[in-house]
């Protein structure tokens, strides 16, 4: 199975996009594991540096790197916050384009649910309001898409964790 080209694109030999692709320009925002799950946390709403290296797992710089990545490239902006007798910092909130990349984040999760989890994905989105089940497709109509605010996540009761090596 294939999309198919209108006929002037037909011959794929006579034309190209290079660096023009849209997937490929994503990709090379988002490079590294890192980038993306910093995308992950802040969908999660994870806002604030010290919890993204502990919610991640990964290294104090290359989280840094990570988020002034996305920075540079307007998928999350800072602001100001000062928590009682400690100084001034800055946490991370998506922008628009960042919260554009809800349905790119749900898809790949849901793709490694269907093909990576047998059947037992660790986590179920739902809708907020009435717990259904949420998916990305491909439509051709104007149905709105919910943001991350109309998001529950939930521990999906038939997932069990593969037992640690002993």
């Amino acid at each position: 199975m294939a999309m198919r080209f209108e006929e002037r694109l037909s011959d794929r030999g006579g034309w190209s996009i290079g660096d023009g692709c849209s997937a490929a320009r994503v990709l090379d925002l988002l490079s590294t594991k890192t980038v993306f799950l910093m995308v992950r946390e802040l969908l999660y709403g994870t806002t604030r540096f010290d919890d993204f290296v502990g919610r991640t797992e990964v290294s104090a710089p290359a989280v840094s790197r990570a988020l002034k990545q996305l920075k540079s490239a307007r998928i999350v902006e800072t602001a100001p916050y000062q928590a009682p007798g400690s100084r001034a910092r800055e946490e991370y909130r998506l922008t628009a384009a960042g919260e554009d990349l809800l349905p790119v984040f749900l898809a790949l999760m849901q793709w490694g649910d269907a093909h990576l989890q047998d059947g037992r994905p660790p986590l179920v989105f739902v809708e907020a309001d009435t717990g259904r089940p949420l998916g990305v497709r491909v439509v051709a109509d104007d149905a709105p898409e919910p943001t991350s605010d109309d998001i529950e996540i939930r521990l999906n009761p038939a997932w069990h964790p593969e037992p640690a090596d002993q």
